[in-house]
């Protein structure tokens, strides 16, 4: 499968700030106002939007499916980010796949399956570089584009291996591990060799990471002290921690950090207990010094040129069966905040994923 080029995807990005939209009867689910906390029915709008005349080169996309994730919440607010923030009165950008309605793009026939970077929107205006036409029988379903074949695979496959570099025999600790990422780390650091320790919410998450992603020890976080998160992570690795891939923060991250190994790596890939709420200091900092370990943070938008790398492998690993990859597929553009907000909920059980049609 091609890479896109950075150019194409800072020109998706552009594009779907200005709202480039779409046919008349075109639903949108809109940014109203700047949420405070964990967003609400009031900080968003569903609208319905006209749309330009179609110009060569264009195409539109039929949005049959939308990619939701936790980094949408930052860019909901007016913040420097990776991301400009969304202007109010737009639709919530997107990852997105569906079929080519109308065209004027001999690249993109009507009829054709196509991933790209639009919004919540039932219909998308694709300029001329954005966009790639995908195979539906390349994969098991064709949602896997927006898991597997889009930012949740490729995330978990360089942060872990560019990044946390795992050498078979060492120990990695994973948080938010039954997470859309998360249990994909899990599943990669066991083909690399490594024994992999799963951090997630509940009793039912954790029979997940030993029975579903291969996990050697999991750890139920609900209802233990900072001390108990402790011990319970140097129980389950009573070798000490080579690398903590950190999707959570807060009292986790700080846990993780009292039982790394000297020369440990920290792949800070998300704080998802911090996103609604202002972060609570990491106390527990220090022991980087102590370990002399380091802490680094990644960001997909820094490894779009390289995915041609990734999303072979990672396909031919699901292919094969060495790799499972779980979606949550909630229906209705009416449904986007609910369906959004389990996310933060922990509620979600895989990729979480919004049907559009």
């Amino acid at each position: 499968m091609p890479s896109p080029h950075p150019a194409a995807w800072a020109g998706a990005i552009e594009q779907a700030l200005k709202g480039a939209l779409i046919l008349p009867e075109n639903r949108c689910f809109t940014l109203v106002r700047r949420p405070e906390g964990m967003p609400v029915d009031a900080d968003f709008a569903l609208v319905t939007q006209d749309a330009p005349e179609l110009q060569d080169g264009q195409f539109l996309l039929r949005n049959h499916y939308a990619s939701l994730d936790p980094a949408m919440r930052g860019w909901m607010d007016d913040k420097p980010s990776y991301f400009p923030p969304i202007p109010l009165g737009h639709p919530i950008p997107a990852s997105t796949i569906g079929v080519v309605a109308a065209s004027r793009n001999d690249d993109f026939p009507v009829g054709s399956w196509v991933a790209g970077f639009g919004a919540i929107e039932e219909y998308t205006l694709h300029r001329k570089g954005s966009g790639r036409k995908i195979d539906r029988g390349l994969l098991p379903v064709v949602t896997n584009y927006l898991s597997i074949a889009s930012g949740v695979g490729p995330t978990a496959y360089f942060a872990l291996l560019d990044i946390g570099k795992p050498l078979a025999g060492e120990t990695v600790l994973v948080t938010g591990a039954a997470g859309a990422v998360g249990s994909l780390v899990g599943q990669i650091a066991k083909l690399k060799g490594c024994r992999t320790v799963g951090i997630a919410g509940g009793a039912r998450k954790c029979e997940r990471l030993l029975r579903d992603y291969g996990y050697d020890a999991a750890i139920d976080y609900k209802g233990k002290s900072p001390e108990e998160l402790v011990a319970a992570i140097r129980e389950a690795a009573p070798d000490g921690v080579d690398i903590q891939f950190e999707n959570v923060g807060g009292a986790i991250l700080d846990a993780g950090l009292m039982t790394l190994n000297d020369k440990a790596r920290v792949v800070l890939c998300g704080l998802i207990s911090q996103y609604n709420c202002d972060p609570l200091p990491t106390k527990n900092l220090w022991q980087l010094i102590v370990k002399g370990a380091r802490i680094e943070g990644f960001i997909l938008t820094q490894y779009i040129s390289r995915l041609g790398e990734a999303v072979p492998e990672l396909t031919s690993w699901v292919r094969e069966g060495k790799l499972r990859i779980d979606e949550h597929i909630e229906e209705g553009i009416e449904n986007a905040l609910p369906a959004f907000l389990k996310l933060f909920e922990g509620t979600n059980d895989g990729k979480m994923i919004l049907k559009l049609v």
